[in-house]
């Protein structure tokens, strides 16, 4: 009952979405076209709307990282299998998560899919600019003090206080227990409290769609379209070298687990809800052959830390921003922005819209302006479509590999082996 109603708010705030999209372009291009004296309060609408939305997505951001990376990690205890099939996994996920942003980021690059936007630049622009250097940059990641750290919204040094803070606590005995159980309900209650949150998206497209569109007219929605198909271009070259990775360590039953996972991949992109595949993805990797067990440990620890889709759309989409509004970054702060984002993306399974989260903490640090998010708002239902499937096949070839790796993976379906 639980999973219905939850897809049914999924599904009726997608409807939602769609509507305030449609009355975007509506009122956009008629401001445009036929009210011209009206673009600047057009355009004032639009920084109240966002600017709203994106004042209450920061305001959940430091406590939303900090409980659900410490739940996570924190979930890992001692256990031998744990450690064993952990370790081995969590590598997995980093080289994955590394390969993706380097997928996005060089696409990015290549394709220019910010050219032609032309945004206005904010007029604290200059507030944003950093100049990062390697010595400054790790002195940085380890904060003097975490509520400094939180109260700044600085992504990295809260990352690196949870996770120091998350593997403390199987040391700590029954204190241990006590504040792990403390982090995994403040993580419940964040959740809930970035879905209230999201339950404004559909008024922040409405106000970023009609401004841009008012300000630029109909040219600005052929630039949303070469986004969304250079976007899906990109996500289908990541596929590709996935699976490739994937054959080489499973070899040629690759086929029949791909059979395994189109339903759960076709499920995770019309719902845009990786929770809602869960159930489904479980059962098609234990007709592969994958133990429950090992299936059972790897599913829920990559929904934190093996969100393919989701870390490439932000080496995608943070380039596409400093495009947008014609902003050089140097491969050196690209560089710096992956390894950035490669941390900050852990942990946040289950975040309605998590990209659009992680993007917002990032992109102030590598003077980029979250003003731009407001670019993406309008389309991201149709881009976190094929991120969330692209995060379902993500985990299923980990699940498996995993398997694969412990010789435990079967020619069929199988009982816990372990």
């Amino acid at each position: 009952m639980a999973s219905a109603t939850q897809f049914g708010n999924t599904r009726r705030r997608t409807y939602a979405i769609l509507v305030a999209l449609v009355l975007g372009v509506v009122c956009g291009l008629s401001v445009h076209v036929w009210a011209p004296a009206y673009i600047g309060m057009a355009e004032q609408i639009t920084t109240l709307l966002t600017g709203l939305f994106l004042r209450l997505i920061r305001m959940v951001i430091a406590p939303l990282v900090f409980a659900t990376l410490v739940s996570g990690i924190g979930k890992l205890g001692d256990d031998t299998l744990v450690l064993r099939v952990g370790g081995k996994v969590i590598l997995w996920f980093l080289g994955m998560s590394f390969i993706s942003l380097t997928i996005g980021l060089l696409a990015a690059n290549i394709l220019q899919p910010g050219a032609g936007f032309s945004a206005p630049l904010p007029a604290d622009i200059a507030s944003l600019r950093h100049s990062f250097q390697p010595v400054d940059f790790v002195l940085h990641i380890v904060p003097t003090s975490i509520l400094d750290a939180m109260s700044r919204n600085d992504i990295l040094q809260i990352v690196v206080f949870s996770v120091l803070f998350g593997v403390s606590l199987p040391a700590a005995g029954k204190a241990g227990k006590t504040m792990l159980a403390w982090a995994e309900e403040l993580a419940s209650i964040m959740l809930r409290m970035t879905d209230m949150v999201m339950v404004l998206a559909p008024i922040a497209v409405f106000g970023s769609i009609m401004g841009s569109l008012a300000h630029s007219g109909p040219e600005m929605m052929m630039h949303f379209g070469r986004f969304l198909f250079q976007f899906y271009g990109t996500i289908m070259c990541l596929w590709t070298v996935l699976t490739f990775i994937a054959f080489c360590v499973i070899g040629p039953r690759i086929k029949e687990l791909i059979k395994e996972l189109v339903q759960p991949v076709i499920l995770g992109f019309a719902t845009a809800s990786s929770e809602s595949v869960y159930p489904l993805l479980l059962e098609r990797l234990e007709n592969f052959g994958v133990p429950s067990r090992i299936a059972g440990f790897v599913l829920p620890l990559g929904y934190s830390f093996n969100l393919d889709g989701s870390i490439l759309f932000q080496s995608f989409g943070a380039m596409f921003i400093a495009q947008a509004y014609g902003i050089h970054l140097p491969w050196t702060q690209q560089a710096l922005m992956v390894l950035v984002m490669m941390l900050s993306s852990k942990g946040i399974a289950g975040v309605p819209r998590a990209s659009l989260v992680t993007l917002v903490a990032v992109l102030p640090q590598f003077g980029l302006p979250e003003a731009g998010i407001a670019l993406i708002l309008g389309i991201d239902h149709f881009l976190d479509m094929l991120r969330t499937a692209t995060n379902v096949l993500g985990n299923g070839y980990a699940a498996a590999v995993s398997a694969k790796w412990e010789g435990v993976l079967s020619e069929g379906p199988t009982e816990d082996m372990l």
